[in-house]
């Protein structure tokens, strides 16, 4: 019996030492969080410095894989088709890729090279080329049609391509804007309210409104008012050469160029970084894709993005001037950059080179 008894006393024994153990746990773990809240509640600005904190990520393994076709330029522009194909703007091509093979699309006769800034296949399936030497090129399948000054286009140095859900086609100038509506130009330039005349992107929101990110500012354009409407930070200070437009899929509105990466959610405008971001991209998931002019390629995680601290996690950097991200049908991220495309399959980079 004394046996039996000892054992009894151990276990009780065991036991209150780990309930003893547990308590103290929890009450070094509430103390430290009551600190943490202390200091941040304390010190505004560094709540502000986390948001911009990134986490970097090492990339194990980065290929150069040859391909026919690939792209040998720089790359600005890359956009889907409506087959979910990439059409990859190449400057001196426009190039398709299927998910297999790269697809030099035809150019007019007599000219070597398109001096391409963006394309753009419309609902008819015709690809329209912003040219920065040529004005616009429209490619039904078997011809092609050359719009300039002379056709009623504001400038012939063209940058973006914008259809708007009306299938009327607006194009960024560098004089300006134009827009199509099948058989006439209509333009606009400061004298007409837009806020600046060298005019980089162009995005309709699901209202049907047209932004405009331009060297100088960023502004609105109402059908219905037919005005333009400046759109300024806080401060009442101008964002400063944007670059790119993104409305996600929650309806916030992403600004990237000069001034970093800001979202705007229709009352606060939240800055996320401070380094030049040439292109944002919405995901499949709904994680925020930029990528940077020195080549740095980030993702939000779309479970941080309302949070105060979003994550932003450097997936690579290539040190080269870049310019478009996109997601393509197998769910790899696609980068146009001064040094062609490469894209992330979650493991590794893979560089797309031509192959001669």
């Amino acid at each position: 019996m004394s046996f039996i008894w000892m054992l009894s006393v151990i276990k009780k024994m065991k036991n209150q030492l780990k309930i003893y153990l547990v308590t103290i746990l929890v009450i070094l773990l509430s103390s430290c969080n009551v600190q943490t809240q202390t200091n941040s509640s304390t010190n505004p600005q560094k709540q502000l410095d986390v948001k911009l904190e990134t986490t970097k990520f090492t990339i194990k393994k980065i290929d150069t894989l040859f391909t026919i076709n690939a792209p040998s330029r720089m790359v600005r522009k890359i956009r889907k088709n409506k087959k979910g194909n990439l059409l990859i703007t190449a400057f001196t091509d426009v190039i398709e890729f299927d998910g297999e093979i790269f697809s030099k699309i035809p150019k007019p006769v007599g000219i070597e090279s398109l001096d391409a800034f963006d394309a753009l296949e419309d609902t008819k399936g015709n690809i329209w080329i912003a040219s920065t030497r040529y004005g616009v090129f429209r490619y039904n399948g078997n011809d092609f049609t050359n719009f300039t000054t002379d056709n009623g286009l504001i400038h012939n140095r063209t940058m973006d391509i914008h259809q708007d859900k009306t299938g009327n086609i607006w194009i960024a100038t560098m004089g300006g804007v134009s827009y199509y509506n099948g058989k006439t130009f209509d333009n606009f330039t400061t004298k007409e309210g837009l806020t600046n005349n060298d005019v980089n992107t162009i995005m309709e929101d699901k209202a049907g409104k047209i932004w405009f990110g331009t060297r100088g500012t960023l502004c609105i354009y109402n059908h219905l008012t037919s005005k333009f409407t400046q759109v300024t930070k806080k401060e009442g200070n101008s964002f400063k050469n944007v670059w790119t437009l993104l409305e996600d899929s929650n309806g916030n509105i992403w600004i990237g160029g000069e001034d970093g990466l800001s979202k705007y959610d229709g009352l606060v405008f939240t800055n996320f970084t401070t380094e030049f971001v040439s292109c944002v991209y919405e995901d499949k998931i709904g994680n925020i894709w930029t990528i940077s002019s020195e080549g740095s390629l980030k993702r939000y995680d779309v479970d941080s993005l309302d949070n105060l601290k979003p994550i932003s996690t450097e997936i690579y950097k290539n040190n080269s001037m870049s310019f478009r991200v996109i997601e393509d049908k197998a769910g790899k991220i696609w980068v146009g950059s001064l040094q062609g495309v490469f894209n992330y399959d979650g493991k590794s980079i893979n560089y797309l080179k031509n192959k001669e």
